[in-house]
């Protein structure tokens, strides 16, 4: 008697684990990104929608779980970031964080899922620091990098006649990056840096920045910030009369930057991006269902279309069997699949977490080219993925090392 209760109570133990895991709480996804301030349009609601759009379009469960989309506003502000990230990770069993625009708090996000062995995908993020010296194995970084946006765009506008420059750099991890990728890249073809001067987040007069940039005597002045901080330096710009004698790059320009900029002013500039709205009929049919949702009608940028792709592939790394309680075995998963969506195309996922998808160069239309609005770029050219992003052996990321 004693052995039948034992094996019926070890068979019981047995069928615990899939038993909890098809009648378990809903896998939490947060979305944490700036919600009221300058990257707001940048990613903001867009981001969650896309997020939401992902879990959806995948059929709102994995493995017989619903899949859930929370999201928080981090204010820009690192410790309310941090606060937000171990709230979920300890408190609300939130299994995965997306999106995250502001580097600073991005490294902090970073290092705390490592520790909690939960699941971190930096779409708005962009330091390169986290595919290298920072790098986790709980970590994919899936948009761009400050590598891929400061090397392109530094090349294209050397190869255009801009040989001397002057950076107005947003002052944290995320614009020094921006400014030292694309010096990198001047030097390298034979230009020069003739200075810079940094700005803190969120600012709105840039007047002392802009006469020090035009005494440079710079032919081109680099606006290495993002958001609502490079509408205001090149509208400003465009009042000091700056693009009357040097030519304005907004190394980190964006869709979003240009109803705020107009397109007057902001015709014949150039972006790197991996991603436009309008490039082919995969990506119409997905920004027109994301538009319809938004309640600014807004087409998806390139940040909020990594969202939705990178959830997709999560979900995906699930339903391949990675469990979803461990966060580097989800993103082990991630990497070993390749990745495959209507929006990037074919790619993959390297050693460090950097996904690679080619880039475009594109160029802002004048406004006798545009049909109206959010018809603002056209692609001039593109960048095969293995070279616009940094190499893995120069990113020197420990888990790359053999």
């Amino acid at each position: 008697m004693h052995r039948i209760l034992r094996a019926i109570t070890t068979a019981a133990f047995a069928l615990t684990p899939s038993l909890a895991f098809a009648q378990g709480a809903p896998i939490k996804l947060g979305v944490l990104n700036d919600q009221s301030g300058v990257f707001a349009d940048y990613q903001g609601i867009g981001s969650v929608i896309a997020a939401q759009m992902a879990v959806e379009d995948f059929g709102g469960k994995v493995r017989g779980r619903t899949v859930e989309v929370i999201s928080a506003d981090h204010q820009n502000k690192p410790d309310i970031g941090l606060a937000i990230a171990r709230r979920w990770f300890d408190q609300e069993n939130v299994a995965a964080v997306f999106d995250l625009p502001n580097s600073a708090i991005a490294l902090g996000v970073n290092k705390m899922a490592a520790e909690r062995n939960k699941v971190f995908v930096g779409s708005g993020a962009g330091t390169v620091q986290l595919t290298g010296p920072e790098c986790t194995a709980n970590f994919v970084h899936w948009t761009y990098d400050t590598y891929a946006y400061g090397h392109g765009i530094g090349r294209a506008v050397y190869e255009r006649g801009g040989k001397k420059w002057f950076f107005i750099t947003a002052d944290y991890a995320f614009g020094h990056d921006l400014e030292l990728q694309a010096t990198e890249e001047v030097k390298k073809l034979g230009g020069q840096v003739l200075g810079a001067v940094r700005h803190p987040l969120g600012n709105n007069d840039y007047s002392s920045y802009l006469l020090q940039a035009q005494a440079s005597g710079a032919d081109v002045v680099g606006i290495a910030n993002a958001g609502g901080d490079t509408v205001n330096t090149i509208k400003q710009a465009a009042e000091f009369g700056l693009t009357k004698k040097q030519k304005l790059v907004g190394v980190i320009l964006g869709m979003n930057n240009i109803p705020g900029i107009g397109l007057e002013a902001a015709q014949g500039s150039y972006m790197m991006v991996p991603f436009y709205w309008d490039m082919n009929d995969g990506t119409r049919a997905w920004s027109k269902k994301f538009q319809e949702r938004h309640p600014n009608k807004n087409m998806p940028n390139d940040m909020q279309a990594g969202v939705y792709a990178s959830v997709l592939h999560y979900l995906k790394a699930i339903d391949a069997g990675a469990d979803p309680a461990d966060g580097k075995a989800i993103v082990a998963k991630m990497k070993e699949l390749p990745t495959d969506d209507s929006l990037f195309g074919k790619g993959t996922i390297r050693a460090d977490g950097r996904k690679i998808h080619p880039m475009y160069l594109l160029e802002v239309k004048a406004p006798s080219e545009s049909s109206g609005k959010w018809d603002y770029l056209k692609v001039v050219a593109s960048v095969p993925g293995e070279q616009a992003f940094r190499s893995l052996a120069d990113g020197k990321c420990p888990l790359a090392v053999k």
